[in-house]
């Protein structure tokens, strides 16, 4: 990549960890959808491993007085059954795909019965959870929308909301990291500047974000997260649809215009 495409990047993931240590969301949804437009989606997910870990490891460490480690615990063993699963498949999706699947991960929790909540405390809960977290970010890069449809269901203040799901986020992605950079097959390089600024503007924006979440109310933060949450979630419906109606109809002019 050349230096100013390296700036660019380094801006947008500074404005994307300022947005996630915001709302503990949102920010790894939007890098994942730009990082897939610009690379290979091995390359994509490294890069933004790298760049989570280091944004949700900061924001677990700063909010660490907060983290549920219950939680967390119920979480690791879904994401274990989780990666398991996946080093036996070795699945990778293509991007219309996985970006419908990024779109409709939002809204699964939010079809449960109403007399299932949501509750991270909850042993069988998080298993499950953490199972198909894990696995959608295996094969989406996130699970961020699923993940905060889940926390926002729990009894937590919104700093507990935020610390906890970093914890959790920092396994998924280090799993992540695990998954594409060295179990499955495809060759995911990535150049050692990219990924040093992708570090440094990931740390500097969670540190922004701090005094502006302890500005908030736990009302205001639930209701801004429920609408940041559904319309990225809309944004990639409508995008992956797109892509996966396009790809065919180029397919078909390419077909036609060899013959």
């Amino acid at each position: 990549m050349t230096p100013m495409m390296i700036a660019a990047l380094g801006l947008l993931m500074v404005a994307t960890a300022f947005l996630s240590g915001l709302f503990g969301m949102a920010g790894g949804l939007i890098l994942i959808g730009v990082l897939l437009a610009l690379m290979p989606l091995p390359t994509a997910m490294v890069l933004h491993a790298i760049t989570q870990m280091a944004s949700n490891g900061w924001r677990a460490f700063l909010w660490r007085a907060h983290i549920r480690w219950r939680p967390v615990a119920n979480y690791m063993v879904g994401a274990t059954i989780a990666l398991a699963a996946w080093s036996l498949t070795r699945y990778v999706p293509d991007k219309p795909m996985a970006l419908l699947l990024l779109g409709i991960t939002p809204f699964m929790a939010r079809l449960l019965p109403t007399n299932i909540k949501p509750d991270p405390d909850r042993l069988w809960q998080g298993t499950v959870y953490g199972t198909i977290c894990m696995g959608l970010m295996l094969m989406t890069g996130v699970s961020g929308p699923l993940l905060d449809t889940f926390f926002l269901g729990g009894d937590f203040g919104r700093r507990e909301k935020v610390a906890t799901k970093a914890m959790c986020q920092l396994v998924s992605h280090f799993t992540k990291l695990i998954y594409f950079g060295g179990i499955i097959d495809q060759a995911a390089s990535l150049d050692p500047v990219l990924a040093g600024v992708a570090i440094v503007a990931s740390m500097l924006g969670t540190t922004l974000a701090r005094r502006i979440l302890e500005a908030m109310t736990d009302q205001q933060f639930i209701a801004w997260s429920n609408k940041l949450i559904t319309t990225i979630a809309c944004y990639y419906v409508a995008y992956g649809g797109w892509l996966l109606v396009r790809t065919p109809v180029l397919a078909a002019f390419d077909k036609g215009g060899l013959q």
